[in-house]
């Protein structure tokens, strides 16, 4: 027999977004019974059944419908003739998504990241705490629902899943080059926020650079920098305040979705 509890714990730890779909009630003759599960991903792939034929068919279809819009409901099912079904009982079930909440890929545990991990501890989003020094990454100020992942950038960025509705990436590492190479490897990713903690003058820097290197301005502009919103407060609480506003306002579509930025003025040499 199918063990669904092993089957979405599997998936739970995968982090990608699925749907659960629960029998709730039969009435009449139907190919399902209560309790019948299917879990369901965004590709179609699905594990279970609840009867097959064209019932099961539209339920699939619904399921994935829920888990774009990220919402839970009930759907009802007359085994009528519009589903080509004669048996002419009801099924109803109730979807409910799994994993779809916004994810934060955090690079960087240092004072302001840690903070940011506290202020968005209960807010929907799941935080990944990307860094390898394991005295910041597992520091006990870091909430225990954050996902530590002590590991260079690369090895976490290559293997993590990507999503330009899911994913959102706030970049605050203790080196400037290691910024700018999380940055340069991000924008050529789906993501629908990508945040870098600094001033107009280390963007506009980081920004010559990503150019020269034939990066096109639309991935370049992606990036958010410097990050927030501007509450006036510079110390890491406070800057971790107005990171954790914007994250949220752009989440609860609050606040415009981001889009490319204009080109910084050039930088003038000291000889200018």
């Amino acid at each position: 027999m199918w063990n669904w509890v092993h089957q979405l714990a599997e998936w739970g730890r995968a982090d990608v977004p699925f749907a659960v779909v629960t029998v709730t009630e039969c009435k009449g003759s139907t190919p399902a019974a209560p309790g019948a599960k299917l879990l369901v991903r965004a590709d179609g792939t699905f594990h279970g059944t609840i009867g097959g034929g064209h019932l099961e068919q539209l339920v699939l279809q619904d399921a994935r419908g829920c888990l774009d819009r990220g919402e839970a409901r009930t759907f009802r099912y007359p085994l009528g003739a519009k589903l080509g079904q004669c048996c002419g009982g009801v099924v109803d079930v109730f979807v409910e998504p799994v994993n779809h909440g916004p994810q934060l890929y955090l690079f960087g545990a240092g004072h302001v990241g840690q903070a940011l991990c506290r202020i968005l501890e209960g807010t929907p989003f799941r935080v990944h705490l990307v860094d390898e020094r394991a005295e910041w990454v597992q520091s006990p100020q870091v909430p225990a629902s954050v996902v530590r992942h002590e590991e260079p950038w690369d090895e976490f960025a290559t293997s993590a899943p990507w999503d330009d509705v899911r994913t959102y990436v706030a970049v605050m590492t203790h080196r400037h080059d290691v910024d700018q190479d999380i940055i340069d490897f991000a924008i050529q990713k789906p993501a629908r926020y990508i945040g870098l903690i600094g001033s107009d003058t280390k963007w506009a820097r980081f920004r010559q650079r990503l150019e020269a290197k034939g990066l096109p301005a639309r991935q370049v502009g992606r990036v958010q920098c410097p990050m927030g919103l501007p509450i006036g407060g510079k110390s890491p609480q406070e800057v971790a305040v107005s990171i954790a506003a914007g994250l949220l306002q752009l989440h609860h579509g609050l606040a415009p979705e981001p889009g490319p930025q204009p080109s910084p003025a050039p930088l003038l040499s000291s000889g200018e």
